[in-house]
């Protein structure tokens, strides 16, 4: 081999070499695959109420607690496993319709989330109830008071507040005792939750000596109730009991007005808002209406629901309308069960969300019986002065 020859032969090898170094210098350059941040392990908590429809204000204000539950257990940190988990809040609009809420719960089902809170209304909660028993998936409503949703023998299902038994029954005995009612009309809105809280108030309030005048019944849409009104006048009642929400409550106070009705109004914690302020007007009064909220806290324990009020307010700019203490409490619940289990997995965290015995929250104690209900739970008993709302006494 000649000199010519030679010259490109070690050419083309020097730069063979120098592609070797650099390569290798790319290789060194690229991090072990074992070394790239782990994927974020997220946890889905469904959460369903009327985001659309006459109580929207009320979904709305309930989406605004559990979000701000999801928020603050994020910006903490909470691991299960060795593992920073991501909290997801997934949310679906029911419309307070029995056949949409079943058909937005089975959505939940199949996104595979860890766990339920809602719905709001006992309508929506129960038939919606079998859906997650079925799956397995817990689900805690923050408001649905009919006692039939906690009496079914489904292991998946919890409440946060008292159910219409100890409502209506405190109630119909406030009308009697209290307010020396003796004559009764009773309205209700033909839903699980109106029915259910006239019912039991009925039953107290006859318990306690009072007559039952009149019982009425109306639809959870309707505005006008100048019809059954009138009769109801006719029948010169005490008391006027109203198992329905505000979003009716309100319209029937000023069609109530302006027929001459001077009966005190009474209704459960449908009603029993801040918006029913404004949604009655003038025809609300002092010390017209009363009402019991289907929980509540004293001496110390106000301190904290005072606080959640104030941060409430500063996150969403709106004052909490009623539930939002509660999603927020049974938010924070469900996730508290999973630390204890150290798992999302609902077939491993479940036995710890039904072993909860005194969580503290900012609606007072938390633990559950063996139906799922909460333990002693408390009720409020309001009334409206000067267009606030005045809390008369919290009862156990």
């Amino acid at each position: 081999m000649n000199a010519k020859t030679i010259t490109p032969v070690l050419t083309l090898i020097a730069a063979a070499a120098l592609l070797v170094a650099c390569g290798k210098k790319e290789d060194a350059a690229v991090p072990a695959a074992s070394s790239a941040p782990a994927a974020a392990v997220v946890v889905k908590i469904g959460h369903i109420a009327p985001l659309s429809g006459a109580i929207a204000h009320l979904g709305k204000d309930n989406e605004n607690g559990a979000r701000m539950a999801i928020d603050e257990l994020n910006s903490a940190g909470v691991m299960l496993d060795g593992k920073k988990i991501t909290l997801e809040l997934v949310t679906e609009d029911d419309a307070a319709d029995p056949k949409q809420g079943t058909a937005v719960a089975q959505k939940l089902v199949d996104a595979k989330v860890s766990g339920v809170i809602g719905h709001l209304n006992s309508g929506t909660t129960i038939p919606a109830s079998k859906l997650y028993s079925d799956a397995g998936i817990p689900q805690i409503s923050p408001s649905a008071t009919n006692p039939k949703y906690t009496r079914q023998g489904f292991k998946t299902a919890f409440r946060v507040v008292a159910d219409d038994v100890h409502l209506g029954s405190t109630l119909g005995k406030y009308a009697v005792q209290t307010l020396k009612g003796q004559s009764i009309a009773v309205i209700d809105d033909r839903t699980a939750y109106g029915q259910g809280v006239a019912e039991e108030f009925t039953k107290a309030a006859e318990a306690a000596g009072a007559k039952v005048v009149a019982k009425e019944f109306t639809t959870d849409k309707a505005t006008d109730f100048n019809a059954i009104l009138t009769t109801i006048k006719g029948k010169k009642p005490d008391v006027v009991f109203f198992g329905g929400m505000d979003a009716v409550a309100g319209p029937m106070l000023k069609q109530m007005k302006s027929l001459g009705i001077k009966a005190k109004f009474m209704g459960g914690d449908g009603i029993c808002t801040t918006d029913l302020i404004k949604l009655a007007g003038d025809a609300l009064g002092d010390e017209q209406v009363f009402c019991a909220e289907a929980g509540g806290v004293e001496g110390e324990a106000k301190a904290g629901m005072d606080a959640f009020k104030v941060k409430y307010t500063a996150k969403f700019s709106s004052d909490v309308k009623l539930y939002a203490p509660y999603v927020y409490d049974a938010v924070k619940v469900m996730v508290a069960a999973m630390v204890k289990a150290n798992s999302s997995d609902p077939a491993k965290y479940l036995p710890m969300l039904a072993a909860t015995a005194d969580y503290k929250g900012v609606t007072g104690p938390i633990g559950f019986d063996e139906k799922g209900d909460i333990k002693n739970g408390a009720l409020t008993l309001l009334t409206y002065k000067g267009g606030q709302r005045v809390e008369l006494a919290v009862v156990r």
